[in-house]
């Protein structure tokens, strides 16, 4: 009579590779895999329900090991009790107790260790560390991750939502983030605290009347051509970056690193790449003669390689002060009689302002579509429908724009292509200057 249990033996185990189901008995089987890989199932049925819980891998496991795995999962089975489910729940208990020697600050630190790679900004997980370190952490950063409730993150934002609101949203939105990332690695259960919708909606007012989103200063356009002018008499890298920024309507950071590999004179474009451009994606900038000016002076000042403008380190760029600083000496310098500077209308002016500006100029002074200006300001389109069937760049009508707004920011004609005469005398004096 054939034996109904350890029909196999560890030679059987060691020789098996058709694949294929070897019953060793009580419900133990040997599992072989078309790609060779062996692994112990063992076969029950539970509320009337057939199910396979696996033993491990045949390599970790032997067979001996795998019959007394078993027959532990058999006796469950005759306690009415699935050995499946009481196993995920001892799982979860040991999360749960992990959870209760792991606190929302080593979570956060984490958290950031393991995303931050993948973040463009370097600066980012400087930012998470600090805003989590100064709101967060007074209040729960001690605490188990597993014990934070709606309760806590409530006490963490009621008092600078109201005044600070945009750095409460922020920081509601990184607790959020480091508790479904707790929740994935099974350090807590349930639903998630710092969830807005359904939990701290209730708690929070929508929109605090206390604050107001905050724009950056910017000059009217009306008084670009008067400050262009006024810029043109700087000497300086800093003074030459800040044109180019402001012609071409970019972001502080991508104008200061632009580099020369970036810039296609004959075409006229330069392309910002992808790892510099806030959207992620590569932003072609048309070059407009204003534009190409400047460009020429920096092409003859320093040749054609690395950083187009460049700090005393010649292998390093301007750093982002530097623009701030060009328009603070000309507040400082600036004389009463200069219509432009009087008043707050200059003093309270940001590089990033320009942006504003420029896009105001666009759409009260031009008959472009808006989707040109929002395009030159290489800006997300927010409709996700228009952003799938719109795929171009709308290039060919940015160069008219770019040219148009580069005559008037200058006050001259578009066919005055020719460098400057100011810009090169004076380019062997900015050597030394910044």
């Amino acid at each position: 009579m054939a034996r109904l249990t350890h029909r196999l033996s560890a030679l059987q185990v060691s020789h098996a590779a058709k694949a294929g189901l070897y019953a060793d008995g009580a419900g133990l089987y040997l599992q072989v895999s078309p790609a060779g890989g062996k692994s112990w199932i063992y076969r029950y049925k539970h509320a009337g329900r057939q199910r396979d819980m696996g033993l491990g891998s045949a390599r970790d496991v032997n067979l001996a090991e795998a019959r007394e795995l078993a027959a532990k999962a058999r006796a469950r089975v005759r306690e009415n009790i699935d050995p499946i489910a009481a196993r995920q729940a001892a799982k979860e208990a040991a999360a749960l107790a992990l959870a209760s020697l792991t606190t929302f600050g080593e979570a956060a630190n984490r958290f950031i260790e393991a995303n931050s790679s993948g973040w463009r900004n370097r600066k980012h997980a400087a930012q998470w560390k600090t805003t989590l370190a100064r709101y967060a952490n007074p209040i729960i950063g001690n605490l188990p991750v597993g014990d934070i409730t709606v309760q806590h993150v409530s006490k963490i934002l009621q008092p600078i939502w109201p005044t600070k609101t945009e750095t409460a949203r922020r920081v509601r939105g990184r607790i959020e983030r480091v508790l479904d990332w707790a929740t994935v690695q099974g350090l807590r259960k349930g639903d998630n605290p710092a969830r807005w919708r359904g939990l701290l909606e209730h708690v929070l007012p929508k929109r605090p009347t206390a604050t107001t989103v905050r724009h950056h200063p910017a000059l009217p356009y009306a008084l670009v051509p008067q400050f262009m002018a006024e810029l043109a008499k700087q000497i300086g890298e800093g003074a030459r970056a800040l044109e180019f920024t402001i012609l071409t309507g970019s972001r502080t950071s991508e104008a200061l690193g632009a580099r020369w590999d970036e810039i296609d004179l004959m075409s006229s474009i330069w392309t910002v790449p992808p790892n510099r451009s806030k959207t992620g994606r590569a932003h072609r900038v048309p070059l407009s003669w204003g534009v190409k000016a400047i460009l020429e002076v920096q092409r003859l000042r320093w040749g054609s390689k690395g950083f187009v403008f460049r700090s005393r380190h010649k292998d390093k760029c301007l750093s982002n002060m530097t623009l701030t600083m060009v328009l603070r000496r000309m507040r400082e310098t600036a004389s009463g009689a200069v219509q432009v500077w009087d008043g707050q209308r200059l003093r309270s002016v940001t590089v990033h302002g320009f942006r504003s500006t420029f896009r105001d100029w666009a759409a009260e002074q031009t008959d472009y579509p808006a989707e040109v200006a929002e395009m030159a300001l290489a800006h997300v389109v927010g409709d996700k429908v228009e952003a799938a069937y719109r795929r171009g760049d709308l290039l060919r009508k940015r160069f008219l724009f770019m040219e148009d707004w580069a005559s008037y920011s200058l006050g001259r004609s578009s066919n005055e292509v020719e460098v400057r005469a100011d810009f090169a005398q004076g380019a062997n004096e900015q050597a030394t200057l910044v």
